[in-house]
């Protein structure tokens, strides 16, 4: 039986193991890549261009720069904050508030995956 309270959710999400916290930062795929790879979401890489869809900067698109497992947080190329004190900081972004553009197949393991994922959905269910 697991817990309602908020707080320990939250301790639950904070002492994931690291296999497991990667998978918290997934993002819906767009449309076409739906289409395309028979698959609603995907885990964020370095390299991906994402577009956000809530939040504050909603509307920005941009390759993604860099991935904190542990934080839950997704960092955009050209997104940033000026601080007060004149410093210049990237914001960060929740996966979920995330939709992926493009991918980044640079990784040959990915594109292997998402090919073969692909032959999954065009033959259907096993019978």
């Amino acid at each position: 039986m697991t817990s309602s309270k908020p707080s320990k959710q939250r301790g639950l999400l904070h002492n994931l193991p690291k296999h497991l916290s990667h998978k918290m930062l997934s993002a819906p795929l767009s449309r076409e890549l739906r289409e395309r790879y028979g698959r609603r979401s995907l885990s964020v890489r370095v390299g991906d261009t994402v577009k956000i869809v809530r939040g504050g900067y909603r509307g920005v698109q941009g390759k993604v720069k860099r991935v904190e497992s542990r934080e839950g947080k997704v960092y955009i190329e050209g997104l940033t904050r000026k601080r007060v004190d004149g410093r210049v900081v990237d914001v960060p972004v929740h996966a979920s508030n995330l939709v992926i553009i493009s991918l980044n197949l640079d990784d040959e393991y990915r594109r292997r995956k998402l090919e073969s994922s692909k032959l999954v959905e065009a033959r259907g269910p096993a019978s």
